[in-house]
């Protein structure tokens, strides 16, 4: 926070566009407080495409000359199996760069082997010339001017249902992971867990739709609607894992 409070005044003074590095869910919203806290008013989230969740801070005074911080390289497989988006994360991590120089990476459903990773802009000419096998196969990286509609529609998560026996974290964490009530508290109270991405240090703590359970080691949940109640008064909730 204080990183990006003295960037928010160094744009400022200077206008001039500063950025960071791609930023995960939860370094957004410390992110997001630390410009309010800054008094900064000119900035704004990008991963690449509307639906990114690792973006970039693009802190833009006004007048200041715009600039793309956020550019995209197309993974082709030259093999089979073709790589995992784990394949091809260790891959872009194995040649020396930062977790910060990497966004989503997505596959096109409409070309199997060949998926799209969002980078740092000033990393795609690195990547494209130093990647050359993820997992067991081999591959070929060249940056993009445009990635194809295919690869940026919205992903379409199953819906999944449970009944718990009240709305309190830890019973609807259980019914998410497919474990017992008691469990999911250990998992709280060893500090594994956040809701909504701040520390969740209560397993009595309520939920409600929309809410973002994030499981250290496991994944993502969220809440995505409460229903009524059965016959033998638990109450319905939908959800899906990221």
């Amino acid at each position: 926070m204080r990183r990006i409070e003295e960037l928010c005044r160094l744009a400022e003074a200077r206008g001039i566009p500063r950025s960071t590095g791609f930023l995960s869910d939860r370094e957004q919203a410390l992110a997001t407080a630390a410009m309010n806290r800054a008094g900064c008013a000119c900035g704004r989230f990008w991963g690449g495409w509307p639906g990114a969740e690792r973006r970039v801070l693009c802190l833009e005074p006004a007048g200041a000359w715009p600039q793309e911080p956020v550019a995209a390289v197309r993974i082709t497989a030259r093999g089979e199996p073709a790589p995992g988006h784990r394949d091809l994360l260790g891959a872009l991590l194995a040649l020396g760069i930062e977790r910060t120089c990497v966004g989503d990476i997505l596959p096109d459903p409409a070309a199997p082997g060949e998926s799209y990773a969002f980078v740092l802009a000033d990393k795609a000419e690195f990547l494209a010339a130093e990647l050359t096998q993820a997992g067991r196969c081999p591959v070929r990286c060249t940056p993009c001017g445009a990635v194809p509609d295919s690869v940026l529609a919205a992903p379409q998560r199953a819906l999944k249902e449970a009944t718990v026996p009240s709305l309190r974290a830890d019973a609807v964490l259980g019914a998410m992971l497919h474990t017992s009530r008691g469990l999911a508290a250990q998992a709280i109270a060893a500090g594994k867990v956040e809701l909504n991405h701040l520390p969740l240090h209560s397993a009595h703590e309520p939920v409600y739709a929309g809410d973002l359970f994030t499981v250290r080691g496991a994944g993502r949940w969220r809440v995505q609607e409460i229903g009524g109640k059965s016959r033998k008064d638990r109450i319905f909730i939908s959800y899906y894992q990221y």
